[in-house]
């Protein structure tokens, strides 16, 4: 991807979470930082939050690759609405057939399912606890941390889910302090390689508000994994049921976590919205 080359992309979201996803299963693609922040640019290139590369299998008991770009340029190991897009995406360009889709993400493997009714439920895999699965520099094993935030006393739930996150529980969503506790977690030196911030409002054991300060994009319309942690946190603290709906400020997932070392569940839309191409 050098020189001025035609890339033909799809505009996609899921929840208002969007992307912009190119198929590189032909052709190798190995975008610059720059490259993406020009697609991703809402100005100047397509805009969008993130951007999906859907690859070739890298190994035999996977589908597909699928990379992920932040708007900032940084490649990051998972993110849970683009899955559902990715899913989509390879079902209506008929790069396959199949209903369950194995893909190799950078966190690991995930298997990808496309419902009668078009949503995709996702096997997001098992979250891990451990400080070192984010990476984080913790005082002890965790999931459970008090955090010093600028004089404040912050407590929160780590769990990676392929990538990091930072759970806060608290009283209203709506008045989180998301976009200056957000930043200055993100950066916090405890978390080496950043860190996603969830502020989690828990409305009944089924039902639970969320806002996401994601690392390296801000706040969010949705995220997938946030979701996903979030509900494992509640779960750990002994305040969710096993199937959560998450109410995001881009709409509703479905999360379902038996606990233990058993896989989180993700349900949701993901939907096209236009096709283009644009000179890099």
């Amino acid at each position: 991807m050098h020189g001025a080359v035609k890339l033909r992309f799809t505009k996609m979201q899921g929840l208002g979470n969007d992307f912009v996803v190119i198929d590189a299963t032909r052709q190798g693609l190995e975008p610059t930082p720059e490259q993406i922040r020009r697609l991703a640019d809402r100005r100047f290139g397509v805009g969008c939050d993130q951007v999906l590369v859907v690859g070739p299998p890298p190994t035999a008991d996977v589908e597909f690759e699928y990379r992920i770009y932040n708007a900032d340029g940084g490649e990051v190991e998972q993110c849970g609405n683009g899955a559902r897009c990715f899913a989509r995406f390879v079902r209506d360009k008929g790069l396959t057939r199949s209903r369950r889709i194995p893909v190799h993400t950078r966190g690991g493997r995930i298997v990808l399912e496309v419902r009668d009714d078009g949503q995709v439920t996702v096997d997001m895999g098992v979250p891990r606890l451990a400080p070192e699965a984010l990476p984080m520099r913790a005082d002890g094993p965790g999931p459970r941390h008090r955090l010093d935030v600028d004089g404040r006393q912050i407590e929160l739930t780590a769990v990676s889910m392929g990538n990091p996150h930072a759970v806060i529980q608290v009283d209203e969503v709506a008045h989180a302090p998301v976009h200056t506790l957000g930043p200055a977690l993100e950066r916090h030196r405890r978390f080496p390689r950043g860190v996603n911030v969830g502020f989690m409002e828990i409305r009944g054991r089924d039902r639970i508000g969320l806002r996401v300060w994601e690392r390296g994009a801000g706040e969010t319309l949705a995220c997938g994994t946030g979701a996903c942690a979030a509900v494992v946190a509640g779960r750990l603290a002994g305040r969710l049921d096993t199937r959560v709906t998450v109410e995001l400020p881009g709409g509703r997932l479905q999360v379902e976590w038996a606990g233990g070392d058993r896989p989180v569940w993700m349900t949701g839309p993901a939907e096209t919205v236009f096709e283009g191409e644009i000179e890099l």
